[in-house]
């Protein structure tokens, strides 16, 4: 029987790749992190010295860029051209600017292709801001996470400053305001819950008892492999 394919949208700082990659541990399926992915092409960008307006050369990177997710000590890792940039790709730089590179309508469709490929044998959680109602909209089961804005920003500032960035709460709750706007009034696959949707709010609710709830959504399912 063919394995079944997991879903989780939900805007930035809501848990989803912590969340995603834990669920698919325990399932023994393949966590595919599309955030990384488009955080992969802007620090591409930066690398290249490449502003948000350089468009065409915005989309030839998407075109040509090799992205490879893998699974290593327990951990997803990105590369970008063999070049390991699981922890470049979280610079607050990056951040600044991935939500209008993700815009683009020729970077997404490069994108999407790849992470429809990538799911096509099933036995994958996927995690994004456009999973369940664009990339794949037929998935078995679809999660939309969320939580408060302070919450939220709280996480990446944890986040970020445990990996030696210097950065405010205010300036993270700034960045993540400012990406929910761009997200959610995009035109191509604005971020929204997909109809079909389970909304788990995540505010005050510990990764332990997200990934749980999940799990239980799974295991409620039946046929669920």
């Amino acid at each position: 029987m063919k394995k079944k394919i997991i879903a989780i949208d939900g805007p930035a700082g809501a848990g989803k790749s912590t969340v995603a990659q834990i669920v698919g541990q325990h399932l023994n399926y393949t966590y595919i992190d599309t955030g990384a992915m488009y955080r992969a092409i802007a620090w591409k960008v930066l690398q290249e010295g490449l502003t948000v307006s350089d468009t065409a050369s915005i989309i030839s990177i998407a075109q040509s860029i090799t992205i490879k997710l893998t699974y290593i000590d327990g951990k997803t890792k990105v590369f970008v051209d063999e070049h390991d940039v699981t922890a470049d790709i979280r610079d607050p730089r990056v951040s600044g600017i991935v939500s209008e590179i993700a815009q683009f309508a020729a970077v997404r469709q490069a994108m999407v292709s790849l992470q429809q490929s990538m799911a096509e044998q099933g036995g994958v959680v996927m995690d994004g801001r456009d999973i369940g109602t664009y990339v794949l909209p037929n998935a078995d089961i679809k999660i939309f996470l969320t939580a408060s804005i302070e919450e939220r920003a709280q996480r990446r500032w944890r986040e970020l400053t445990n990996k030696g960035f210097i950065v405010s709460v205010e300036e993270v709750a700034r960045d993540i305001a400012a990406r929910d706007k761009k997200d959610c009034e995009r035109k191509i696959s604005p971020l929204i819950q997909a109809p079909d949707a389970i909304l788990l709010d995540t505010t005050g609710i510990s990764i332990e008892s997200t990934v749980i709830a999940i799990l239980r959504i799974c295991e409620e399912r039946q046929n669920f492999v």
